[in-house]
């Protein structure tokens, strides 16, 4: 008689505090034949804490395509697999897109097991709206293609969230003021769930006054919160907003504003005041 096909289990894992993984992630864990890591020894010591003893296969960015035929295999034969990253909820920037995917095209059952996620960790004790919010991930190296890539997120999604490293932040919150104001709202979460948690709260200038005034504070994992742009700014259309920040990438103030008024038949007066919000010049 075949055996029935076994599952493919997407576990997510503490980002810091061990307390927070939830006790269906760990009887998942005891029980899967085999647990596919991003870096198997950083899940061997979350492992060792657990007291699981499994076998484990590495599963990065850089091997997954290929390893996912041998993990649906094994997944054909009958055995079950877990995937985990190094923290948090697999595939948010995290590995196992790929993964995923193949094991929904070749039949085989993908079940979620939710828990840490430090997207949603930051945002739900920052204080900012909800309602909406848009995830860009991990933020581009270099400060063209970081302004290029807040540029690109359209207006109106709410609450823009991204990660960045302790390593560039202060050069991303100069990125932040260009492309959408000095006087915008940020929130800045760092460390989450560990002993130095902390959210930072102000403009781009306030949250770079505060690391700077430790250097201790530029270390560590960091998210980022953008705030949606102001009530007065909604009645400037999306389309018309997005056409706005990205002549701004390439014109001057005046005439990126003119531009867009002649495009979608507005005045120009308002566009150029939100024009300047998105740089943060003065009249």
């Amino acid at each position: 008689m075949a055996k029935d096909n076994g599952f493919l289990y997407v576990v997510a894992t503490p980002i810091g505090n061990l307390d927070d993984i939830s006790q269906r992630a760990i009887d998942t864990l005891k029980q899967a034949d085999w647990i596919a890591a991003e870096d198997t020894r950083h899940t061997g010591r979350l492992l060792q804490h657990l007291a699981i003893s499994a076998k484990t296969i590495a599963l990065h960015d850089h091997n997954e395509k290929q390893r996912a035929a041998s993990i649906i295999q094994k997944c054909q034969a009958g055995e079950n697999v877990a995937l985990v990253s190094d923290a948090g909820t697999p595939l948010i920037s995290d590995p196992g897109y790929s993964l995923v995917r193949q094991c929904r095209e070749a039949g085989v059952r993908v079940i979620p097991i939710p828990g840490p996620c430090a997207l949603i960790t930051a945002l739900c004790a920052a204080g900012l709206p909800t309602d909406k919010f848009h995830f860009i991930g991990f933020l581009l190296p270099k400060s063209q293609q970081r302004q290029n890539q807040l540029t690109d997120v359209p207006a109106g999604v709410g609450t823009i969230i991204c990660y960045d490293t302790a390593r560039r932040i202060k050069d991303t919150l100069q990125d932040v003021a260009l492309v959408f104001g000095a006087e915008r709202e940020l929130v800045l979460a760092k460390e989450l769930t560990k002993t130095f948690e902390h959210l930072e709260y102000g403009t781009a200038e306030q949250i770079t006054t505060w690391l700077e005034a430790d250097p201790q504070r530029c270390q560590g994992e960091m998210v980022l919160m953008i705030a949606p742009t102001q009530k007065a700014d909604s009645e400037i259309s999306d389309a018309a907003q997005a056409t706005l920040k990205l002549l701004l990438a390439e014109l001057p103030v005046k005439k990126a504003a003119a531009i867009t008024a002649e495009i979608h038949g507005m005045k120009k007066n308002a566009l150029y005041k939100l024009a300047l919000q998105f740089t943060g010049e003065s009249e």
